[in-house]
């Protein structure tokens, strides 16, 4: 019995490529992430929001951001800005993203990875998850925050830098950097 509750977890996909598939166990245990998730106190609408002009210069400096904010479209997930801190090592990169989908997507929904780690948590209150991939180098971290109704500020840190940033700082750097850009639109609203 257990040796078949072991080989519940994967099974076969084409060509023989093992994935995992979700038990009844593992949908349970993602519905109950989601309702850790408080209430959003307000709608912080993200519509007419530059993401490059998110952070005040002092804020700037805090994230060590030494090059001119860049803006780029990435073709799923809607406007983003980049944020070097490329002055010092360890080299890293700051995207800010306005996505527009509701946080539960990362959890229950289209944006489910398996592959991922999706850990709830508060950012100013607000309802965010932090969402990397375990296995590996650590590469990145990123933070989603529900600021409305159908939309998502995701700010991701990126280690330019190889080997020089470990997991649990990526993801303290990402939420930090997050929380940050909620304060700005806190003020602004």
């Amino acid at each position: 019995m257990l040796a078949t509750a072991a080989l519940a977890g994967c099974s076969a996909g084409t060509g023989g490529t093992p994935y995992p598939v979700e038990t009844a166990a593992t949908a349970a245990s993602q519905s109950a992430k989601a309702a850790q998730l408080p209430q959003r106190p307000a709608d912080l609408p993200l519509q007419g929001v530059d993401l490059c002009e998110i952070f005040p210069q002092v804020r700037l400096d805090e994230l060590k951001i030494t090059s001119l904010p860049r803006s780029v479209t990435a073709a799923t997930d809607g406007p983003t800005c980049v944020f070097d801190a490329d002055g010092a090592e360890p080299v890293h990169s700051y995207h800010v993203r306005a996505v527009q989908a509701d946080l539960d997507q990362w959890i229950t929904g289209a944006r489910k990875k398996n592959s991922m780690t999706t850990e709830p948590k508060t950012i100013g209150g607000y309802p965010a998850l932090t969402n990397y991939r375990a296995a590996g180098e650590p590469a990145d971290c990123e933070t989603l925050v529900g600021v409305a109704k159908g939309q998502t500020l995701a700010v991701q840190t990126f280690a330019i830098t190889r080997g020089k940033l470990t997991q649990p700082q990526l993801c303290d750097m990402s939420a930090h950097a997050a929380d940050l850009a909620l304060q700005s639109l806190k003020a602004r609203n």
